[in-house]
């Protein structure tokens, strides 16, 4: 591997990358408390960096493989975190429970 300019700002902009997501993992490792995250994004973050591994790791190796790996480790760990402290959503709702939404009813009319 050769150690020229644009190795080099891999591997800075890789460290940079994974430190600025070690406060996310950190906090919910800590507080256990995952609700304010979409299990959504983060299982569509998982699939797509799944995909993205067959390229990837189809490169030389380099930075891209370590910040890859990475991504691959915390996707992973959110989705596990998740799932264990969260759990799968319940879509399941009473029928006569009423659904209002916030995004019309301060330009409607008052929720009842």
């Amino acid at each position: 591997m050769e150690t020229n300019l644009p190795t080099i700002a891999g591997f800075v902009s890789t460290a940079l990358f994974a430190l600025g997501t070690l406060p996310m993992l950190t906090k919910a490792f800590r507080t256990r408390n995952l609700a304010s995250y979409s299990l959504g994004n983060i299982l569509l973050s998982n699939v797509g960096n799944i995909i993205y591994s067959i390229y990837v790791f189809n490169l030389p190796p380099g930075p891209i493989w370590f910040l890859h790996s990475y991504y691959l480790l915390s996707t992973g760990l959110m989705l596990l975190w998740y799932l264990r402290y969260e759990g799968w959503p319940q879509f399941s709702r009473p029928s006569d429970e009423r659904v209002t939404t916030r995004f019309f009813s301060p330009l409607c009319c008052p929720a009842t």
